[in-house]
């Protein structure tokens, strides 16, 4: 299964509540912190509502 590495690049300070949980969710705290997440359809979906606060890369 591909794998979804992810780098918190952006402050999510002046955003909804829900984008703040959202990255929590996925695992990240500070900034550039990274993550790596099984790519499913629940993670991509989580990712394209805070795709302005990170960045992704597939990893094998």
């Amino acid at each position: 299964m591909a794998k979804l590495k992810v780098t918190y690049k952006k402050s999510s300070i002046g955003y909804a509540k829900d984008q703040k949980d959202t990255i929590k969710a996925l695992g990240l705290q500070k900034l550039n912190a990274v993550a790596v997440h099984n790519d499913t359809p629940a993670i991509r979906g989580m990712l394209f509502k805070v795709r302005h606060l990170v960045e992704v890369e597939e990893v094998n």
